[in-house]
Parts: structure tokens; C-alpha cells; sequence
């Protein structure tokens, strides 16, 4: 389209000569043939895209990159009616993605008991105390606590509970979301007794006595869910929609939503549809949901606002509450290597059939163990099913997390055309605990970027919020500087393993594009490609390493149109 009015502009213009009636302002008129609906200016812009890295100006029509270029040049697409957007110093980069998140998760922390920051047993008794004064909520259910620096240096219990709250079920969700702690009223509720035996893929742990402590892990927690309830109908629309924007106004423009029921793909499709979804969503629902994600992959809704071809099942646990399997034991815990929550022979002929149908597959596994099972079952099928069988030339499986590597499985993922899907935040919190739980010679395989990437793999970054905060300067901070926001890090961590600035950027935008089969559209500042930016309030590619830890968004760009702007800069 450009490319032809440049054509006809050149012939008019050369016509006009010839004749002898040669107008300027005719061919300034003809010149408003390219004007754009918008244009973006004014502060730095970095493009990803290696032959042009940077831009003065770019100009967007109907949510789409009809120019990248200097400012000269890009005047001819400036019309009556093109509306500027003034970056006022700002710095716009390719629409961040965030490549594992949980957006109805983010939605719920937003209304629910926030335990987020909580810096002791005590602290989380006086939070309890607090939500236990209003006395309409039958049960108080929170998330969020971590333990690791806490002063006591143990899990909280039922009894730290009972103190507080004895009457009514009280069920607390650790950060990672595979561990929680009830009060006995809850353990009582559940039908949780010194009997109940430990479910497969998970852990009821007791106290010296052999009655349960209130600490509940991964599969155990099933009860205690049906016990809390899960959000219906508006309440859900109504998290989805207060998730999504939470997560636009910390620097995203897309998300990779897991562990999703595929219904849900309804409500955020209807939120699109309604304008009222500001991010754009690649759904990756739970296993029980296959055959429906199957018979429709991929399922593209309100023109690709909403996309749903994978699903997404657990190997192990968490690394924080030792449900991580490991090869060898915890160091802090040497009876346990953590918990499998999958089985070999079904967990193949998932991905057997996940080939011929041609449904993307993305796997948790934190674990060295679980890890190692993925990439071999990974492995088994697709040498099972032959290239000629498979309905996606490229299935792009993922490992999310991939947190502990063997560092012989380290080159697998490249060999194999595997995405580590990884979350940067979780190693510089990790960081405080991880080498009690696995000792220092675990820690070379751990969170290693760097290697991944050296070795021929592509890492798509993203955050797990509500696992973690969520916010897209934490996750870049994180990937490009390997240190806690207070610029911590031992001698031991590894530090060759964090990213240069250019690699951080791609594991935001171009590689988390790629890993949802969308690279022609997302990930750079190409003429073209939907016109989506994240925009920061200073330049993340210059600015001391301290300072990407207080960047803050200012600006979110979804297909041209600013979907959230910072109140003050």
C-alpha cells in the first residue's frame, strides 16, 4: 500500500512538471494520501530490529506500522487529522509481552487478603486478625506470604492461626500458589485428619504427633479450594477485566494467560468484543480442556485480541515449598526430592497427540528431575511422531520455568527447538533461599540464562504474578542485573548468567511473539506489524543497572491506541 502511493504520488508530481502547471500545494495535498492516523514522537525509540535499532518517529493506521524512520521523513504521514502522541522524553519499546502470568490470579490479589510483603508469623497473624474483624466473610482466604526471610525460619502452622482466628476456616496460599496453611477450623472443613493419606503429587505435612500441621502442598490443596470456593459468573468477568488492566498499567501489552479453564476464553473474548480487555491474551488452558482446544486450535476471537491453541499441565512442584523434584535430595531436607505430579505413559500420549493436532503444549517443571522428564518425554514423542504426522511443522513446545537444569540438559532445549518459558524475578527472590535448599553445586544449572541462550535455545520472559509482582521493569531489571531491588547478590549466584540489555529485550518481546506462533505481527517496530509499545519513563537500554529497578511505565499501546497512561510522570 505505501509502497504503491509513493508510486502514484512520484507519477503525479512528475505529470504536474511536464504540463507545466506544477502545484506545491497539489502535491502537499496528494501527499496527505499517507497521512497516518497517529504518530508517535518525541523520546527515544528502540525498534528490536538490528538493521534500524532506533527511530525518531512512527507512524500507526488502522492499529497497524505503516512507517518507522527519522522525523524528516516521517512529516509526509503527518495529516490534518493525524493525532501526535508526545513521548515527552519517554522511551517507547516493542510491546512488552509477559509469558507466564495467571491475569484472573492478578485480579483476585487485587480483592482479596494481600499477604504480599508480609515479614513474619506474626505479621501474617496481625493481617489475619485484621480481615478477621469483619465478621460478614465465613472463611478468610488470602495469598501471597513467603517464609524465606522470615525471622522464625519455618513455615507458618494451624496453630499460629488458631491464635487469631479459631471459629471460622482461614486458608492462606503461599506466593508460588503450591503451598498454602490453614487453621484448624479449615483442616476440619477439608476433613484433613491424622488418617488422611498424602494424595499423589502432593503432601499433608504433620506435627511430631503425627496430627496435620496445617501445611498443605500441590495436590493436597484440592479440597481446600472447593472449600474457598471459585469466583462465577460477573465476579469472574469482573476479575479478568481488573486483572488485565492491573497488568496494562505495569508495562504489558500481552500476556500468556496459564492454567486458564477453557471457558474463560468466552469471558476475555466478550471483554474484548465489549473493548474492555486492554491487553492482548494467548490462553493456555488446563489439561482436563483438551479435547476442546483441540478441536478448535487455534481459536482466534475479537481479531486476534484473544488466542487459544495450547494447554499447559504440571511435571512437579515448587522450588520454596521442596515440591520441586529433584535428582538428589533437598539439602535442607534430606528424606524429601520433592514431588512428580505427572505420569510418564500419560503424559506422552498427551504430547503424541498434541503433534498430530497440532495443540502447543507448555509444561511447569522447576526441578532438575522434573526438567529432565520433560525433555526425555518431549523427546520420546517426537520421535514418535514423524514430521509428516504432525498437523504444526514447529509444535514450539515450552518448559515454564525451568528453574534447576542438570547442566547436561542444558543444550537440550536448543537441539530440541525447546522455549524455556522463565520468569527473571524468581531468581533474584530465589536467590535468598536457594542455595539452603539445593547447596552450591545446584546452583551453576540454576536460572541460567545465559547458558540457554548460548547454547542455542530462546528464553520468553514473563513474571507469574501473582506468583510475583508482575511488573515488567522488575522482570527486565531481573534478567539484565541478577541482583534483589536492593542490589544483593552473593558470590555465589552466578552472576556471568545475567543478560545484556539488547538479549533482555528480546526476552520480553520478540522471543515471547515467537512462542505464540505470532512473530509476524508482535515482538519488533516493523512496518507492518501491529502497532503495540510499551513506553517507560526513562531509556532502559542506558541507564545505570540501579535505575532499571526504578523505572516505571508511563504509556501501554495496543494496536495504536493508548490503553493506559500514568496519571504523573
Amino acid at each position: 500500500m505505501i509502497r504503491s502511493t509513493l508510486a502514484m504520488l512520484s507519477l503525479g508530481a512528475g505529470a504536474l512538471a511536464l504540463t507545466g502547471c506544477f502545484d506545491p500545494q497539489a502535491v502537499n495535498q496528494a501527499a496527505g494520501l499517507n497521512a497516518a492516523d497517529t504518530v508517535f514522537t518525541g523520546g527515544p525509540i528502540y525498534t528490536g530490529v538490528e538493521s534500524q535499532p532506533t527511530a525518531e518517529l512512527i507512524a500507526v493506521d488502522d492499529g497497524r506500522i505503516v512507517f518507522v524512520g527519522s522525523l524528516a521523513d516521517g512529516q509526509s504521514y503527518m495529516g490534518d487529522d493525524t493525532r501526535t502522541v508526545d513521548l515527552d522524553g519517554a522511551t517507547l519499546f516493542p510491546g512488552f509481552t509477559d509469558a507466564h502470568a495467571h491475569i484472573i490470579g492478578v485480579g483476585e490479589r487485587e480483592r482479596s487478603l494481600n499477604l504480599e510483603g508480609t515479614a513474619s508469623i506474626e505479621d501474617l497473624k496481625a493481617r489475619v486478625a485484621e480481615a478477621a474483624a469483619d465478621d460478614s466473610a465465613s472463611i478468610i482466604a488470602g495469598r501471597g506470604w513467603i517464609e524465606t526471610h522470615w525471622p522464625e525460619g519455618r513455615f507458618p502452622t494451624a496453630a499460629d492461626l488458631d491464635e487469631v482466628e479459631s471459629v471460622r476456616p482461614v486458608i492462606l496460599v503461599r506466593a508460588d500458589g503450591h503451598a498454602l496453611v490453614a487453621n484448624t477450623a479449615a483442616l476440619n472443613a477439608a476433613q484433613i485428619t491424622a488418617s488422611t493419606p498424602d494424595p499423589e503429587g502432593g503432601a499433608i505435612l504433620k506435627d511430631e504427633t503425627g496430627q496435620p500441621n496445617g501445611m498443605i502442598i500441590d495436590a493436597a490443596m484440592a479440597p481446600f479450594a472447593a472449600l474457598a470456593g471459585e469466583p462465577t459468573g460477573e465476579e469472574r468477568e469482573t476479575l479478568y477485566r481488573l486483572g488485565a488492566e492491573v497488568m496494562a498499567s505495569q508495562g504489558w501489552t500481552s500476556v500468556h494467560d496459564m492454567s486458564v479453564p477453557y471457558a474463560d476464553v468466552d469471558i476475555m473474548a466478550g471483554l474484548a468484543e465489549a473493548g474492555d480487555l486492554p491487553i492482548r491474551v494467548s490462553v493456555y488452558a488446563n489439561p482436563e480442556d483438551y479435547d476442546a482446544v483441540a478441536s478448535h486450535a487455534p481459536r482466534m476471537e475479537a481479531d486476534g485480541r484473544v488466542i487459544a491453541r495450547g494447554v499447559k499441565f504440571y511435571m512437579d512442584g515448587a522450588l520454596g515449598s521442596r515440591g520441586a523434584a529433584l535428582l538428589e535430595p533437598y539439602d535442607d531436607a534430606p528424606d524429601t526430592t520433592g514431588l512428580f505430579l505427572s505420569e510418564e505413559e500419560r503424559a506422552e500420549a498427551m504430547m503424541q497427540r498434541a503433534l498430530e493436532d497440532g495443540v502447543q503444549l507448555a509444561i511447569h517443571a522447576i526441578g532438575d528431575a522434573g526438567n529432565r522428564n520433560v525433555l526425555d518425554w518431549m523427546q520420546d514423542s517426537l520421535e514418535a511422531v514423524p514430521a509428516a504426522e504432525r498437523a504444526v511443522a514447529e509444535p514450539r513446545w515450552r518448559v515454564e520455568h525451568a528453574q534447576i537444569l542438570h547442566p547436561n540438559d542444558i543444550p537440550r532445549f536448543g537441539d530440541m527447538d525447546v522455549i524455556a518459558s522463565m520468569q527473571p524475578s524468581h531468581a533474584i527472590g530465589d536467590l535468598h533461599f536457594a542455595a539452603s535448599r539445593i547447596g552450591l553445586h545446584r546452583l551453576e544449572g540454576a536460572y541460567a540464562w545465559r547458558s540457554l541462550i548460548d547454547s542455542g535455545a530462546i528464553i520468553a520472559g514473563g513474571s507469574d504474578a501473582p506468583v510475583e509482582r508482575g511488573e515488567a521493569r522488575i522482570e527486565f531489571y531481573a534478567a539484565a542485573v541478577r541482583r534483589d531491588l536492593n542490589g544483593f547478590a552473593d558470590e555465589h549466584w552466578h552472576l556471568e548468567q545475567a543478560l545484556d540489555r539488547e538479549t533482555a529485550l528480546k526476552l520480553f518481546t520478540i522471543w515471547p511473539a515467537y512462542a505464540t506462533f505470532r512473530e509476524d505481527d508482535l515482538g519488533t517496530i516493523e512496518v507492518g506489524k501491529l502497532a503495540d509499545f510499551s513506553v517507560f519513563d526513562r531509556d532502559l537500554m542506558t541507564v545505570p543497572d540501579a535505575e532499571l529497578a526504578e523505572a516505571r511505565p508511563v504509556m501501554t499501546v495496543v494496536e495504536g491506541e493508548v490503553v493506559w497512561r500514568a496519571e504523573q510522570r
